[in-house]
């Protein structure tokens, strides 16, 4: 088996059949599996993916595991060279799959790629960056990020100096979409499950690297991710940001 997909999903049936849809359009044209961990979801998702899609290695958790602990439930089950860890809210527009992995193929140095991820509306979103420092997330959702010091902070945090047309080796990709070496995972080990939701891509690309394995950011696709920062938008006061 050279790729295993899997997508984690809680509540989100319909992203998760748009999901399902794309993959299945634009398949790999190497040997592939595709496993769906659902999070007690309750929502429908199970039910869709029995009928709609018998051929995906269907996992039901009888408890919402969270990002870090779904992915690694995935990986577990999975036997693929390469991990393909998707969102429910992407979609797949061509082979780009297909690209992401010939380039793992011909850069045994890289650990993890992470490819260019549209906005629907086209435009290109911000999903490779350099490691954050203690200050930019309370930046990014207060009005101090409205500083002169606070705003160079941010756009050197998000890599807005960088033409993202171009492939190239960075600190770290969005986890919403990346293909990762299992031969790597098995060297540093799977996501960190002290983490409920955020920051595992981060501390998964800190370890890659502190083994002397690439990150790459791979611009050659056409990708789309329905992309919602909950963090941002519950306010630096709420649990979720905190957490």
């Amino acid at each position: 088996m050279e790729i295993s997909i899997i997508i984690n999903n809680y509540k989100t049936r319909g992203l998760l059949k748009q999901c399902l849809r794309g993959i299945f359009m634009y398949p790999p044209a190497v040997d592939y599996e595709v496993i769906v961990v659902d999070n007690n979801s309750q929502d429908g998702s199970v039910e869709l993916v029995k009928e709609k899609f018998p051929k995906v290695k269907l996992i039901a958790s009888d408890k919402n595991l969270g990002f870090h602990k779904g992915n690694n439930l995935g990986i577990r089950n999975s036997t693929g060279k390469y991990i393909l860890i998707s969102n429910t809210d992407i979609a797949v527009k061509d082979n780009s799959i297909d690209k992401i992995y010939r380039f793992m193929e011909e850069h045994p140095e890289a650990a993890l790629v992470g490819p260019k991820l549209k906005n629907p509306d086209g435009s290109i979103q911000m999903s490779c960056m350099r490691f954050p420092g203690p200050m930019v997330p309370i930046y990014r959702r207060t009005i101090l990020g409205k500083l002169p010091f606070a705003k160079k902070e941010i756009d050197k945090y998000l890599m807005t100096d960088f033409d993202h047309q171009i492939t190239r080796e960075v600190d770290w990709i969005l986890g919403a979409f990346m293909m990762i070496r299992r031969s790597a995972v098995e060297k540093v080990g799977l996501m960190d499950e002290s983490l409920f939701l955020y920051f595992g891509d981060v501390a998964w690309c800190q370890k890659f690297k502190a083994v002397s394995y690439k990150v790459y950011y791979y611009a050659e696709t056409d990708i789309v991710h329905y992309h919602k920062r909950e963090s941002a938008q519950s306010g630096i006061f709420s649990k979720i940001f905190w957490i």
